[in-house]
């Protein structure tokens, strides 16, 4: 009572929708799905956001007690094999400890005492059916979870400041801890002067009009900066793990929320395990009365090139012609899409060579996509949750089609919930970003071709508002039919 039900198709699709939703709200997403093959279907999503540290509780059931491990249906130790993807995995057999033991799983998905991720519980259908003693509802197991703020070490803080204010080109670069720290990070930024990358983990921080922020001269930025601060954020793949190769000789100061943020590949001059805003703080501190050494003119003229290059690029993107092939190019499609998206849209981006396209081509505050994992089909099921969770918020999945089909099933759950989400397919027919390697790499392409499925006569069946485009000049129509029959 009091919980809303979200039923879905598929059990990747739940744990996706709880996934979206922790992300979104800043709390705890719940998918519940059946033992056996609901729970090995359920594990792409569980690893998603594991990689992802975000916020999940899945509960699942067992046989009853009395049949374990004697042949009963879906018999199966679900916790041995969700264990290396979890915060936290085990079969509740007896009733009085199920709220202590939901309790502590609800701690370790919120990152109380460590990383944030996915907890997994379940329980023998006969503890299900069984009552917690009244004595044992203690209402210490049923408070709202509030993680604790670490504060940080008034030395580390001392001698970043040295750092960060002796720095001439000091870059900040913020991720996954960064978020809930936007007005703290502006502060920082406007007194340090420093030039800002944010990345697809905390996109939306800092507007794209802030002075500071010079995406599109990421590469140029990260090799001649000679202080590198990072917030949240792991030196993964996509910061080339902080080789010197990329960043030169740059000092590096990093504040992580967890041990994992501050020193994977690259250990700092100084790091600070703290909460992010408190950490910023308490460095603005330290340097009161001291004048940052930034070279201003350093991060004006990387600003200048970053406003040039995302301004031409917007000005091209609406004029670009139709393919070789005749059909719509992705950038006419997306320019189409940035110019009814609010500023305060969600933009859910999925697929391969769709998601190239989409991230750098759209700006929105609120951004999901796969993640580092790679974990293609989200798409829908995100944006399903986006919109439940964030009504009063318009919500975009911009997907290529070889993602959509992962769970293009889950509209049927769209149009069931109501959920007012605006899906748009890039229907190319083929795994477009493997086709293009096999014919650079190999000469030929095989096994990753598509046909050009007609999925909005798909939606349409399940009684969605659906169109197929095919001229560049019907979109701005097309999109604004769309957005009315949310």
């Amino acid at each position: 009572e009091g919980i809303r039900i979200v039923d879905v198709r598929d059990e990747r699709a739940a744990v996706y929708m709880a996934h979206a939703h922790a992300e979104l709200t800043g709390g705890l997403g719940v998918a519940m799905v059946t033992a056996g093959p609901g729970v090995t279907n359920a594990m792409t999503g569980i690893a998603n956001a594991h990689v992802a540290r975000a916020s999940v509780l899945i509960l699942s059931g067992t046989p009853p007690r009395a049949q374990e491990n004697r042949g009963a249906l879906q018999d199966m130790v679900h916790t041995e094999f969700v264990r290396p993807l979890t915060r936290y995995a085990r079969t509740v057999r007896e009733p009085d400890l199920v709220l202590q033991e939901l309790d502590e799983a609800v701690a370790r998905a919120l990152g109380e005492g460590g990383e944030p991720g996915p907890s997994y519980v379940d329980f023998p259908t006969d503890t299900l059916r069984a009552s917690v003693p009244p004595a044992l509802v203690l209402e210490e197991h049923l408070r709202p979870h509030v993680p604790p703020r670490l504060a940080p070490e008034p030395d580390a803080a001392q001698r970043a400041a040295a750092l960060i204010f002796a720095a001439r080109r000091p870059l900040v670069i913020s991720g996954r801890g960064a978020r809930g720290a936007g007005d703290a990070l502006l502060r920082f930024l406007a007194r340090t002067g420093a030039a800002y990358l944010d990345t697809g983990e905390s996109r939306g921080l800092v507007p794209d009009d802030h002075p500071s922020v010079v995406a599109a001269t990421r590469a140029q930025a990260m090799g001649e900066a000679d202080l590198v601060v990072t917030l949240g954020r792991r030196l993964d793949f996509q910061l080339a793990y902080g080789s010197p190769a990329v960043f030169g000789a740059a000092k590096f100061v990093r504040i992580g929320t967890v041990a994992g943020e501050l020193r994977d590949n690259r250990r700092g001059e100084v790091g600070m395990l703290a909460d992010t805003a408190l950490a910023l703080g308490a460095i603005l501190a330290a340097a009161e009365g001291r004048e940052p050494a930034t070279d201003r003119t350093w991060v004006e003229g990387l600003r200048a090139k970053h406003a040039g290059r995302v301004s031409k690029r917007r000005s091209t993107m609406a004029a670009t012609p139709d393919g070789s092939d005749g059909r719509i190019h992705p950038d006419r499609l997306l320019a189409a899409i940035q110019d009814v998206l609010p500023a305060d849209g969600i933009v859910v981006a999925d697929g391969g060579d769709a998601l190239a396209f989409a991230r750098v081509g759209l700006s929105s505050t609120g951004y999901l996509d796969p993640g580092s994992l790679g974990c293609i089909g989200i798409g829908t099921p995100f944006g399903i949750a986006a919109s439940l969770a964030c009504p009063d918020r318009d919500v975009f999945v911009v997907t290529g089609d070889g993602a959509f089909g992962f769970n293009a099933m889950e509209i049927d759950t769209a149009v069931r919930h109501r959920a007012p989400v605006l899906v748009v397919v890039l229907n190319n027919g083929a795994w477009q970003i493997e086709v293009h390697d096999q014919e650079v790499t190999h000469g030929k392409v095989v096994g990753t071709r598509l046909q050009f499925a007609d999925h909005a006569a798909m939606a349409r069946g399940f009684g969605l508002h659906a169109e197929r485009v095919e001229r560049a000049e019907d979109l701005p129509a097309a999109l604004e039919r769309a957005l009315a029959h949310r």
